[in-house]
C-alpha cells in the first residue's frame, strides 16, 4: 500500500470514529458519561453480568434480544422492563416479548449500582451494556457504549406490538421497520446476524412457515427444502415447547456461520430468508461467508448505532430506582 493509500484509510477511519462519536454527544450520549458520577457502575454491571453467563452462558443471547427490544419500542429507554398494571399491558407482556429472558440480570446489576451510586445509573443504559458484556463474555465481539440514557414512564403492549419487527417480515416490511428507527439496509443486514447465536420456540415463528405459511397448509417456497423436512422432524404442528436453534450447530458460538446458513436458504425464520431477497442485503450475506468476512468487525457500530434510537437524556424521562417500576 502506498504512503497516500495508507494516509487516506487512516483519514476514513479517524472520519468514522469522529462521525459516530459527534452522533452519539448529539443524542446526550457518550462513552464513560459516569465516570464522575459512578466510576465504579460499568465495572459492576460487567461484574454482575459475568456471575450470571458463567453460570448459564445462553443467557448471552437473550440479553442481546432484550436489548432490540427495547430499543425498537419507544426507543431505547428501559421500557420493556417496566411490569404490567391492572390499568396497563406493559411491552413486556405483549406476544412477542413473553418468550424474553434475562430480567433478573438487569434487576440484579441495578441493585448492585444502586448500593454504590443511588439514582444514578439508569435502567435503559444498564440494558445496553449488559447486552454488550453479554456478547463478549461468550466470546463474541465488544464495543464501547455510549451511555447517558434516561429511563421512560410509558410501557404498552400495543406499542411492542406495532414496533417490533416480526419473523414473519419479507423485506420491504424489514426496510421500512428498520429505516423508521434511522437504520441503514446495512444496519439490517448485519443485525440480524445476532440470530448466529440463540433459540426459538418452534411456535408460532417455525411452524407457520413450516405448515401454512400462505394459510393453505403448504411450505414457505423460499426455504431450502432439506432444512425444511429436518425443521418438521423437530417442530410438529401444535407444539408449543419445542425449540430449536436459531444458527444449527453453532447457535452457541458468535460467528458468520449464520449468513452460511441463510446463503444456503436455511434461515429459521422467513425474515432471515428475506436477506435473499434484496440486493444490498444479499450482498452483504455473501460477502460473510468468503476469507473477508467484516461481521465481526461491523457488529459493535451497529449496536451503537441502534442503541441511540429515540434516547431520553438531560431531564427527560428519570432514573428508576426499580427497573420494573416507573418512581
Amino acid at each position: 500500500m502506498t504512503s497516500p493509500e495508507l494516509l487516506s484509510l487512516i483519514f476514513f477511519h479517524l472520519t468514522l470514529v469522529f462521525f459516530v462519536l459527534d452522533l452519539a454527544n448529539a443524542q446526550g450520549l457518550k462513552v464513560g458519561f459516569y465516570q464522575q458520577t459512578c466510576p465504579s457502575a460499568e465495572a459492576i454491571i460487567k461484574n454482575t453480568t459475568a456471575q450470571y453467563i458463567s453460570r448459564a452462558p445462553s443467557l448471552a443471547p437473550a440479553l442481546l434480544r432484550m436489548h432490540f427490544h427495547d430499543c425498537f419500542v419507544n426507543g431505547c429507554d428501559g421500557s420493556v422492563l417496566i411490569n404490567s398494571t391492572k390499568k396497563n399491558q406493559a411491552e413486556k407482556d405483549a406476544a412477542p416479548n413473553t418468550s424474553l429472558r434475562g430480567f433478573q440480570v438487569i434487576d440484579a446489576a441495578k441493585t448492585a449500582v444502586e448500593k454504590k451510586c443511588p439514582g444514578v445509573v439508569s435502567c435503559a443504559d444498564i440494558v445496553a451494556l449488559v447486552a454488550r458484556d453479554a456478547v463478549s463474555m461468550i466470546k463474541g465481539p465488544s464495543w464501547s457504549v455510549p451511555t447517558g440514557r434516561r429511563d421512560g414512564r410509558v410501557s404498552t403492549a400495543q406499542n411492542a406490538l406495532k414496533n417490533l419487527p416480526s419473523p414473519f417480515s419479507n423485506i420491504t416490511q424489514l426496510k421500512a421497520s428498520f429505516g423508521s428507527k434511522g437504520l441503514s439496509v446495512k444496519d439490517l443486514a448485519v443485525l440480524s446476524g445476532g440470530h448466529t447465536i440463540g433459540i426459538s420456540h418452534c411456535f408460532p415463528s417455525v411452524t407457520i412457515r413450516l405448515y401454512n405459511f400462505t394459510g393453505k397448509g403448504d411450505t414457505d417456497p423460499t426455504i431450502d427444502p432439506n432444512y425444511a423436512a429436518a425443521l418438521k422432524k423437530i417442530c410438529k404442528p401444535g407444539n408449543l415447547t419445542t425449540i430449536v436453534e436459531m444458527d444449527p450447530g453453532s447457535s452457541k458460538k458468535f460467528d458468520t456461520d449464520y449468513y452460511t446458513m441463510v446463503s444456503k436458504r436455511r434461515g429459521l425464520f422467513q425474515s432471515d430468508g428475506a436477506l435473499l431477497s434484496e440486493s444490498t442485503t444479499k450482498a452483504y450475506v455473501l460477502s460473510q461467508i468468503s476469507s473477508g468476512s467484516t461481521f465481526l468487525n461491523d457488529f459493535g457500530p451497529a449496536m451503537v448505532k441502534m442503541g441511540q434510537i429515540g434516547v431520553l437524556t438531560g431531564k427527560s424521562g428519570e432514573i428508576r430506582k426499580r427497573c420494573a417500576f416507573i418512581n
